[in-house]
């Protein structure tokens, strides 16, 4: 029997169907949620994507909002600049595209953080138009059933899988057979100790029927992540005031608000002697440590108090003081929100 019509069928008993993003579905809402599923697991986006929408229920009041508002309702979800590229993309939809999501992949595919696959997303699942996607759990799926060797990262790889892909798309059912391809990575053909059994393809799985279906996809190169290490300074002023830094809009925490930063070799108390005020009181916290991606980050927290601050911080745009009122409303970086919540608590 087709590979779509063996899917689909499972679907229809077993798929998901009540997910927040397949109520009321639009291509914003189905955007959004793609973005917000890049690397991040369902269970996790969900309430993100609820608080999303209620604030921003419309690209247009999306695009209306300011970055750091759309920062501080992103915060702990990580990789920010999908955060990031999620509202410059709101933004040029309202501003080029009068607040339509353009109906055709090409057309989606140059808008800013959406890549083919979202693209492909957005087209099945919001308008039920036959269109390919290739996410992680796609790419598990494939791989397996197929037998592709190599790690998908490498695009010899990715093509075979791409090809694949577009070969199993059917013309009808285009949103669930989208879904149901998610679903079976998510929940039957998981990275370890896969349901082999309970999948509806399992009998014609290359990797089943090797007894081998961890071995696909290949994993990427193992690397050993550098260590670097940094001070972060939670300087706070006689009226209990936080001082709070905008970071630059490329980078590490692009765009977000951190503490000042110091090599683990500068002196904080003469940074803030020269920058916010006379220290009246400070304390080394326990280091810890926060993995991005390609390195480890040694974090030496340095509590400061001062006595009086220094008026030249007001003339400077990219650091502010901040009550726990305004703070709260900024997007912060995981370690540093994990910070001032310690520093309130008094603990």
């Amino acid at each position: 029997m087709k590979f779509s019509t063996l899917v689909l069928r499972w679907f229809d008993k077993h798929g998901r169907k009540h997910l927040p993003w397949q109520q009321n579905r639009t291509p914003y809402r189905v955007w959004v949620s793609e973005i917000m599923l890049q690397q991040t697991q369902v269970t996790t986006v969900i309430p993100y994507f609820e608080r999303f929408m209620k604030r921003f229920p419309t690209v247009d009041e999306l695009a209306a909002a300011s970055q750091d508002e759309v920062l501080q309702l992103w915060t702990g979800l990580g990789y920010y600049a999908r955060g990031r590229n999620l509202h410059k993309c709101a933004q040029t939809v309202v501003d080029q595209y009068q607040g339509e999501f353009p109906s055709t992949a090409e057309g989606l595919e140059a808008l800013p953080g959406i890549g083919r696959s979202t693209a492909g997303a957005i087209i099945s699942l919001a308008l039920n138009k036959p269109a390919t996607i290739l996410d992680g759990n796609v790419k598990r799926v494939l791989a397996r059933y197929h037998g592709v060797d190599g790690w998908p990262g490498k695009k010899p790889v990715a093509d075979k899988l791409w090809q694949f892909a577009e070969l199993h798309t059917p013309k009808t059912r285009a949103a669930d057979y989208t879904q149901v391809m998610m679903d079976l990575g998510a929940t039957l053909c998981t990275r370890s100790k896969p349901l082999c059994e309970q999948c509806p393809i399992h009998l014609d799985c290359a990797a089943y029927k090797e007894g081998a279906p961890e071995r696909y996809p290949g994993k990427k190169p193992k690397k050993t992540l550098p260590i670097k290490t940094a001070q972060l300074l939670m300087i706070q002023n006689e009226l209990g005031h936080i001082l709070l830094e905008q970071r630059p809009a490329l980078g590490i925490w692009g765009g977000l608000w951190s503490f000042p930063e110091l090599t683990i070799e500068e002196d904080a108390l003469h940074y803030c002697q020269q920058n916010t005020g006379k220290v009246s009181n400070h304390k080394q916290w326990l280091s810890f440590r926060h993995t991005f991606s390609h390195y480890h980050l040694e974090i030496y927290p340095v509590h400061i108090q001062i006595k009086k601050s220094l008026g030249k911080i007001a003339s400077n745009n990219s650091l502010r003081w901040c009550s726990e009122e305004q703070w709260q409303q900024l997007g912060l970086a995981a370690p540093v929100k994990k910070l001032l919540n310690k520093l309130i608590s008094g603990q």
